[in-house]
C-alpha cells in the first residue's frame, strides 16, 4: 500500500511532535477483538456502524446507535477492528448500492428483514449451517474476490485516516474465523503497520490453522509483518490446545515451533466468557467461578472439557517442550469483547446493552433468551480490555509489546499489573525502582527465565481502576511439569490489603463486600488502592519447566444483570452471581531448564 508525499509529511510531523519514549514504558489499554456492520452476523442483528465509525467511538467521540447515543468515558489507546473476513465481500454488495451483486434478491432480503426469527433463519441458512461444516464455501450471491478486495480496503483506509502516533494507535486487521464442527478455532490477525496483503485469507480459503501459518508467512515473505490471536478457547470443543493437528497427525515439532512464531498470545475472556478456568475442573481455586458461561454447552455439541481452558492449555505446552523441545503454548494474555455493535471495549458494567444487537439489546432478552446458537443471556460478560506495556502509543511499539508478550487483559476495568522474575529481585518499595531492577537484573511478563541454580524470585505491582473499585489481592500461579510428565499448579496469595492474616488451612479470609444489592452501589471502604509484593518459589526444582503468571482481584462489584434488575425494578436473576469480583491477569513469566 502506498501513501501519498502529504500524507507521509503528516505522519512525520506526528511523529516529531510525539512525548520521548518512556524505556520504563506505559501502560496502554485497548481492543483486539470487534466487528462492525462489515460483518455479517453484526450486520444482520443491525449494526450499522462502520470501522470508522468504531475507531471514532474508540477515540471518544459520540456514536447513534439502537436509537440512544453511547460514548466512552475514557477513549482507548489502540484499537484493532477485526471484522470477520468471510462474507466481507458480501457485505460490501449488501451495503453499497453501486457495489457488484447489490440488487440481488437474497441480498435485498437481507437488507428488508424485520423479525428477529427471520434475522435468525436467515443466518441459521447462509452462515450457521456452512460455517460450521467441514468444508465451507461462500453463498451463491458471493460475486467474487474483487468484492473481498473493496471491503478490506475500507478497513485498511478508517485504520490508515484514524491512526495519530503518540496519540492513538488504529491497526490494520481482520478475523479468521474457522469453526470445524462447530469448534472455534478464530483468530484475529493484526498487521504491525499498513503493510498488509491485498486480499486477507479466509476460513473458506482454508479452515486449517496451518494453512493460515502459511498464509502468514507468504505476507511475511511479500514485506508484511503479522501475528495471530487465537481468542474463546472455552468454545474451541478442545481444538485449541490439541494433541493432534488439523489433519489428525501428531503435532510435531515443527508444528509447535510455527504455532508458537505466529501466535505469541491467546484472548483470555471475552463477552463470551472467561477462558481462564472454569470452576467444574478447578475445584481447588476458589475463585474459579467467574464468568463460566456455562451455556455455551448448549449449542453445536461444545462441552467443556479442562483442554479448553488457558491454565490447562499452558501446562500442557510445558509438557509439550519437554517431549518435542518446543512449547507451542507459550501464550502472552490480551483481551477484546468481540462486541457485534461496533462499540470498541464497551465495558461497563453499569451500562451493558449487550454486543449482538436484538439477540441480547434487551433487559428481557438478556434474562430470558440469549444470543441464538452461541449462548443464554444472563451468561454474557461484558467483555474485556487489551493492556500492553509499551515505550509509546505507535504501531510498532504496541504491536512489538504483544509480540514479546508484555501484555496483560483485564475482565473490563483499567487495572495495570506487571511482574518481573529473576535470580534475586529485591523486595520492592516503590514501582519504579522495581521496574528499574527488574529490566536491569530479571526478565518481564511474557519472558523466559533459563537454567537457574537458585529459586526465582518475583516482584508485582498492581494499581486499581482510577474510576474502578479497591483491590483485593494478588496471586501467583504456577504451573509445573516434573520428570515423569505429569503436570502440576499452585495458586499462592502474594500480597493483599488490609491486615488479613492465612487461617489454618493456608486460606485467605475474603475482603468483605461493600455492595448493597438494592441500590447496586458499593463503597472503597474496603481493600487497597495498590499493592506492591516480593515471592519466592518455594518449590522450584531447576530442572522442571514451569510458568508463573500474576492474578489480581478486585473487591466485590455489582454485576452487570444485577444492575439491570434494579434499574427495571425486577427480582435479581436466581443461579446467577450478583456480585462479581473483576480482574487483571498479567502474562506468564517461564522457567525453561538448560537442558
Amino acid at each position: 500500500m502506498r501513501r501519498t508525499a502529504t500524507s507521509l509529511l503528516i505522519v512525520l510531523l506526528a511523529s516529531a511532535a510525539m512525548a520521548e519514549p518512556n524505556p520504563l514504558k506505559t501502560a496502554y489499554f485497548g481492543e483486539t477483538h470487534m466487528h462492525t456492520a462489515l460483518s455479517l452476523d453484526a450486520y444482520i442483528g443491525g449494526a450499522r456502524l462502520m470501522p470508522s465509525d468504531s475507531l471514532r467511538f474508540a477515540k471518544g467521540e459520540p456514536v447513534l446507535i439502537n436509537g440512544r447515543h453511547k460514548q466512552l468515558e475514557r477513549p482507548l489507546d489502540f484499537v484493532a477492528v477485526s471484522d470477520h473476513v468471510e462474507y466481507l465481500g458480501e457485505m460490501y454488495s449488501t451495503i453499497f448500492p453501486d457495489a457488484p451483486g447489490h440488487e440481488q434478491d437474497d441480498l435485498e432480503e437481507l437488507r428488508t428483514l424485520e423479525s428477529l426469527k427471520d434475522k435468525q433463519d436467515w443466518f441459521f441458512k447462509y452462515v450457521v449451517s456452512n460455517n460450521r461444516g467441514d468444508n465451507p464455501s461462500h453463498p451463491p450471491f458471493y460475486m467474487g474476490p474483487e468484492t473481498t478486495k473493496s471491503g478490506w480496503q475500507i478497513i485498511v483506509d478508517a485504520a490508515e485516516a484514524h491512526n495519530d502516533p503518540g496519540n492513538f494507535t488504529a491497526f490494520v486487521a481482520f478475523e479468521w474465523s474457522a469453526a470445524p464442527g462447530g469448534g472455534n478455532m478464530h483468530r484475529n490477525v493484526i498487521f504491525r503497520d499498513e503493510k498488509a496483503p491485498d486480499l486477507p485469507m479466509s476460513s473458506y480459503d482454508s479452515n486449517k490453522v496451518e494453512d493460515l501459518w502459511a498464509w502468514l508467512q507468504e505476507a511475511a515473505d511479500d514485506g508484511a509483518t503479522p501475528l495471530a490471536i487465537p481468542h474463546n478457547s472455552n468454545a474451541s470443543k478442545g481444538l485449541m490446545f490439541p494433541e493432534v493437528d488439523s489433519f489428525g497427525d501428531p503435532i510435531t515439532a515443527e508444528w509447535a515451533a510455527t504455532r508458537a512464531q505466529w501466535e505469541p498470545l491467546i484472548e483470555m475472556m471475552q463477552i463470551k466468557g472467561n477462558s481462564e478456568v472454569h470452576r467444574s475442573f478447578w475445584t481447588a481455586d476458589e475463585f474459579a467461578n467467574f464468568e463460566n458461561a456455562d451455556s455455551i454447552q448448549k449449542n453445536s455439541d461444545r462441552w467443556f472439557s479442562k483442554r479448553d481452558f488457558v491454565r490447562e492449555g499452558l501446562k500442557l505446552g510445558l509438557l509439550n517442550a519437554q517431549e518435542l523441545g518446543t512449547n507451542p503454548f507459550q501464550l502472552g494474555f490480551i483481551g477484546g469483547t468481540d462486541n457485534h455493535n461496533g462499540l470498541t471495549s464497551d465495558v461497563a458494567e453499569n451500562d451493558f446493552i449487550g454486543g449482538h444487537g436484538p439477540e441480547d439489546g434487551s433487559v428481557d432478552r438478556r434474562r430470558t433468551a440469549g444470543v441464538g446458537g452461541w449462548i443464554d443471556g444472563k451468561d454474557l460478560s461484558i467483555g474485556s480490555l487489551a493492556g500492553v506495556w509499551a515505550e509509546e502509543n505507535t504501531r510498532a511499539s504496541i504491536w512489538d509489546a504483544m509480540k514479546r508478550r508484555e501484555t496483560f487483559a483485564t475482565s473490563g476495568t483499567r487495572i495495570k499489573v506487571r511482574m518481573f522474575g529473576g535470580a534475586d529481585l529485591a523486595t520492592p518499595t516503590d514501582a519504579v525502582a522495581m521496574t528499574e531492577e527488574g529490566y536491569a537484573e530479571g526478565t518481564p511478563m511474557g519472558g523466559t527465565l533459563t537454567d537457574l541454580s537458585e529459586a526465582p524470585s518475583f516482584t508485582v505491582y498492581a494499581q486499581k481502576d482510577p474510576d474502578g473499585a479497591n483491590l483485593d489481592r494478588v496471586q501467583i500461579i504456577k504451573g509445573w511439569v516434573d520428570a515423569a510428565g505429569e503436570t502440576h499448579e499452585t495458586i499462592g496469595d502474594v500480597v493483599w490489603s488490609g491486615d488479613r492474616t492465612m487461617n489454618g488451612t493456608g486460606k485467605l479470609p475474603p475482603v468483605g463486600n461493600t455492595v448493597d444489592l438494592t441500590t447496586a452501589k458499593f463503597t472503597n471502604d474496603i481493600g487497597a488502592p495498590v499493592l506492591m509484593g516480593h515471592w519466592a518459589d518455594p518449590d522450584f526444582d531447576p530442572q522442571e519447566r514451569a510458568f508463573y503468571y500474576a492474578r489480581v482481584l478486585e473487591i466485590p462489584t455489582p454485576r452487570w444483570s444485577t444492575y439491570d434488575a434494579v434499574r427495571a425494578g425486577l427480582p435479581l436473576l436466581p443461579n446467577v452471581p450478583a456480585v462479581i469480583q473483576e480482574r487483571a491477569w498479567g502474562s506468564p513469566i517461564w522457567y525453561n531448564p538448560a537442558n
